[in-house]
This record gives C-alpha cells, structure tokens and sequence, in this order.
C-alpha cells in the first residue's frame, strides 16, 4: 500500500510531463500503426505527392485543432479575451500573447511528433518525393535523366527496373531522416529560447514561481472539490422539491459575473485577484494591514 502510495504520489507531482510523454508516445505509436497498416503509396507520378503530404500532414491539422478543442486552457482564453477586451495595454497585451503561445505550445506537442517520427521513418516523405518533378531532377542527373525521372515514382514499391534508379530510395530515406533530426533540433531550441525569455521577462523569483505553481494546483483541486459539494447539495433540493413540493431553502451560488471574473485572463490565480478585488471593494481590506498574499515588491 505504502509503494501504491509512493506510486501515485509521484504521478501527481509529474502529471503534467507524463501526460506529454504519455501523449507522444500514443501518437508515435499511431503514427507506425499507420504508415505500416493503413499507407500505401500509389507508385503513381500523379498521386504520389499529394498522397504522401495528405498522410504527412492532415493528421498533423487534426491532432493540433484537437490539442485545441480538447484543452480546458482554450475556453478559458476565450471567456479571458471578452473579459480583457477593454484594456488595451502593452502588458495586457503581452500576456494575451504569452498565453496563446503556451496554449499553441501544447496543441502543437502531438502534431510534431507525428511529423517528427513520420520524417525518421522515411514511408511518407518517400512516396511524396518520388512524384516531385523538382527533387526528382535533383536526383536524376546525366543522360539517363529521363528514364530515370519516369521510374522514380516507382521507387517507393521497389519496381523500378534500373537498379541505379531503385537505390535512390537511400537517397530518399536519408533525406527525410536528416529533415526529421531537423524539425526536433528546431523544436528543442525554440522550447530553450521560449523558457529563457518568458523566465527572463518574469519579475517573479524561481521559488515564487514555484510557490505560485503549487498553489494553483491546490486550488484548483479545492475548488474541484467545492464545486462538486455545492452541485450535489443544489441538485438534491430541486430534486425534493420537485417531488414533495417543499419549500425550498434559499441557496447562494456565485453570478454569472462572478464566474466570467474568475475565467479572466491573469498571470497567477485567476480566483486569487477575484478575491483580493471583493475584499477591496467590500471594504474588508485596509490599505496598511493586508491579509491576502500578493505579488508585489517588498516597500
């Protein structure tokens, strides 16, 4: 029981980098299921490129419009941009910019990962190559060009009938693989240069960022946790009351307004700045004895 605990103390201290890892390998998995049981290229200089890009790239589309659709952060965004429309600052602004970025950051995870491993394994870029009337004079010089140039389509189905002409499948696999490292080498620095400026541009210490993070993750599980409470609890009045037509109790639930609030485009705690403005507004907080936990500098 105690290493079940361990176990599962751990997942919930990294699950947002296993649920990365775990979606990488899902989608590099998906990514070989299909270029070994499901593509077939057409050996066809007509549709052999459009074939190939479509398997290259449309699941690419629609794993990173799912990444979107799918994320919880995208409906924040939105309810956070009508909620900031009004402030047209500089800073308001770079943080809108900030966050689609993140948001477009992790959308993006899964499309590049099948690009990425669909480049390493060679079955899609191959077949698109071979029907490119550009790459395949590149690779068919001299006086045999022409043979050469109307086998090459061929290549990906090992019929061609020159053996010169089938071994430049080599060539073509080489390619993709050098373009595969490629696309990952780019990814890894733009993650570099993106951590590096978002952390240079932050005013806040690591440790504070590190405190913020833990407690956006305890506060996202109270108010989880709340929230369920107070539905069962509502839902089992109506309920009551619609079948013993009792007099229901009065019950409190935040506004509309208040809802949109805490949905509101923020750097840290998006229900940590609804409170502190309530508390300033009701008047429960005093300009020389401050309660809540702000960042700010120290005076």
């Amino acid at each position: 029981m105690e290493k079940f605990q361990k176990v599962l103390d751990l997942y919930v201290k990294h699950y947002t980098t296993l649920g990365y890892g775990l979606v990488t390998l899902l989608t590099a998995g998906g990514e070989r299921i299909f270029s070994t049981a499901v593509f077939q290229c057409p050996c066809s200089a007509t549709w052999n490129l459009p074939y190939g890009l479509v398997f290259l790239l449309v699941p690419a589309l629609a794993l990173f419009l799912l990444g979107y659709v799918l994320s919880a952060r995208t409906w924040n965004l939105r309810l956070g941009l009508r909620e900031s429309e009004a402030c047209t600052c500089c800073g308001a602004a770079l943080h809108r910019v900030l966050v689609c970025s993140q948001l477009s950051g992790a959308a993006a995870l899964a499309p590049l990962t099948w690009v990425a491993v669909a480049l390493l394994g060679g079955s899609f870029y191959e077949c698109a190559a071979s029907g490119n009337a550009f790459l395949a004079r590149r690779l068919c010089p001299g006086n045999r060009s022409e043979l050469c140039i109307k086998q090459l389509p061929l290549v990906p189905c090992r019929e061609a009938r020159a053996a010169d002409v089938q071994d430049l499948l080599k060539d073509l696999k080489a390619q993709s693989q050098v373009l595969g490292w490629i696309l990952i080498a780019i990814v890894i620095l733009f993650i570099l240069i993106f951590v590096f400026v978002t952390r240079c541009l932050s005013s806040a210490s690591f440790l504070q960022l590190k405190f913020w993070k833990i407690y956006l993750e305890q506060e996202q599980k109270l108010l989880q946790a709340q929230a369920t409470e107070c539905a069962v609890e509502l839902a089992k009045k109506n309920v009551t009351y619609f079948f013993e037509h009792s007099h229901p109790e009065e019950w409190n639930t935040p506004c509309m307004r208040d809802w949109q609030h805490i949905s509101s485009l923020y750097t840290y705690s998006m229900l940590h700045n609804y409170v502190n403005e309530k508390e300033n507004t009701d008047g429960n907080k005093s300009t020389d004895d401050k309660t809540s936990v702000e960042l700010q500098p120290c005076k």
